[in-house]
């Protein structure tokens, strides 16, 4: 498949109107498959062109807060109901936007988006307050309220999920929102707004395309924006925290992680190394946060076991994303290829490394798209940079270990804390990982896992806050209003 579709120029979405940048300017989106092909134009969104956007999200704030649950809720499942109507138009622009192969990640990514509209559609009448028992002639209650503007940051590798995860949930609970879409990846939460268009009212969502830098930062100190939530590096959230921090807003973080995915003696078997396959990532080149990167394997099974998984990895297409049979597509921009690249040489210099699985030379698709096959480091050290750095690339280091207690020493130095993987029949064992990990999100027995409803996010320096859950919604996009009253 080669063929690309014309150009095609894109517009904001502010206020219910489709719109250019002020000043008219625009920058083109580069398809990771073809580094040569211009797919889109979209504008290159300034600091005005933020203010606007929050101001029509102010604007549309008090009526939006103001609806019954009901009203929200009904138009929420409309969303979902959209969305899923549209989702494989959805899949395949998520395959050029970001290289992410359409039937392993681009397809899913639409069902979560979906999922979750719907999820926080049923669950918006669960933002209740509390009365009191306060005694005769007390009336004592809480009440949840929304925060007001929220401003949504979002990364290149999964924009639709890390969208689903903050856009459905700030609704729900009355907020109004504005997306800031990926420099390298705007054009799915464009369409994702196209499809929502005439559901919701002017100006409860808007989107808004241009550098990180400038109209991102220009949300992040907005005096008008309640609540930054924020997916992306630690480095970057670590500003916008601060940032966000210094003027009192309300922020979120999911950030990065270097996850601990380890493997119990019992569990040298087919369905263990085909549950480690997911939670390596490498269907998405590596790039995902909840990637299983250290891969803990006992030393009773050690080479057993990683035979299996270097057998499985070798059965992986690497290809274009588009492709009905391409399991890993193409990394998102060449600039994130290098980095990889540099870690791979990195490791490979280490004294000691043993390289199980180099698929380079087993590669049948190669520039001008940015393509990058996995890579095991086998007798790795967990002190190793390419093992404690996130690399966002399809990069794994196998590490051996003998007890319980080591291992669960080297799962938990790490700055990071979002994921963590365990593979045992054990009861016993499994419970004592589940609690002695220092992760916010901890599968036992399965590499994926994750639901609508269920919490999401880190500890450390993989962030703060919960998301894709009525708790996160709660936390995250509430605040209580005490109210007493004294009864004459």
């Amino acid at each position: 498949m080669t063929q690309f579709p014309d150009a095609t120029p894109w517009k904001m979405f502010i206020g219910g109107e489709w719109v250019d940048a002020l000043d008219g300017e625009t920058h083109d989106v580069i398809t990771p498959i073809d580094r040569n092909v211009v797919i889109a134009t979209v504008p290159e969104g300034k600091e005005v062109d933020a203010d606007r956007a929050v101001k029509a999200a102010r604007a549309a704030f008090p009526g939006w807060a103001a609806l019954p649950f009901k009203e929200r809720q009904k138009l929420l499942i409309k969303c979902a109901d959209a969305l899923e109507a549209g989702s494989e138009e959805l899949a395949e622009l998520t395959a050029l936007d970001t290289g992410n192969a359409i039937r392993t990640q681009a397809r899913p990514e639409t069902v979560i988006l979906a999922d979750l509209f719907r999820y926080m559609g049923g669950v918006a009448g669960e933002v209740k307050g509390t009365t009191l028992p306060a005694g005769d002639k007390q009336f004592q209650y809480t009440k949840r309220v929304p925060l007001g503007v929220v401003a949504g940051i979002l990364p290149w590798n999964s924009p639709l999920m890390i969208a689903a995860f903050k856009t459905p949930a700030a609704l729900a609970a009355g907020n109004t929102i504005v997306l800031k879409s990926a420099e390298d990846a705007p054009l799915t939460i464009l369409k994702m707004a196209e499809l929502l268009d005439g559901i919701l009212p002017p100006g409860v969502l808007n989107v808004v395309t241009g550098k990180g830098s400038v109209i991102g930062e220009a949300l992040n100190v907005h005096p008008d924006v309640d609540k930054l939530s924020f997916t992306g590096s630690t480095s970057v959230g670590r500003h916008v925290a601060e940032v966000a921090g210094n003027r009192l807003a309300h922020s979120s973080m999911e950030l990065g992680g270097k996850s601990p995915n380890i493997i119990f003696p019992d569990s040298d078997d087919e369905d263990t190394v085909e549950q480690v396959l997911l939670s390596t990532r490498f269907a998405r080149q590596g790039q995902s946060c909840t990637m299983g990167s250290r891969l803990f394997l006992h030393e009773d099974i050690y080479d057993s076991f990683l035979a299996k998984l270097v057998a499985a990895v070798k059965t992986m297409k690497v290809g274009d994303p588009r492709d009905e049979d391409t399991d890993i597509g193409a990394i998102i921009n060449e600039k994130q290829y290098d980095q990889v690249e540099s870690y791979i040489e990195m490791g490979k210099a280490m004294n000691g490394v043993e390289v199980a699985y180099d698929g380079h030379g087993e590669l049948n698709v190669g520039e001008p798209g940015f393509y990058h096959a996995p890579v095991i480091f086998s007798k790795a050290q967990n002190d190793w940079q390419t093992s404690q750095e996130e690399i966002f690339g399809p990069v794994l280091s196998v590490i051996p270990w003998k007890t319980v207690d080591e291992v669960i020493d080297m799962a938990n130095t790490s700055e990071y804390g979002l994921a963590a993987y365990v593979f045992t029949k054990d009861l016993d064992s499994a419970l004592t990982m589940a609690d002695r990990i220092e992760s916010g999100w901890i599968q036992i027995n399965q590499g994926g896992g994750q639901l609508a409803g269920q919490s999401y996010g880190g500890m450390k320096n993989s962030g703060f806050g919960r998301e894709a859950s009525l708790e996160g919604m709660l936390e995250g996009f509430t605040q209580i209003k005490q109210v007493n009253i004294r009864i004459r």
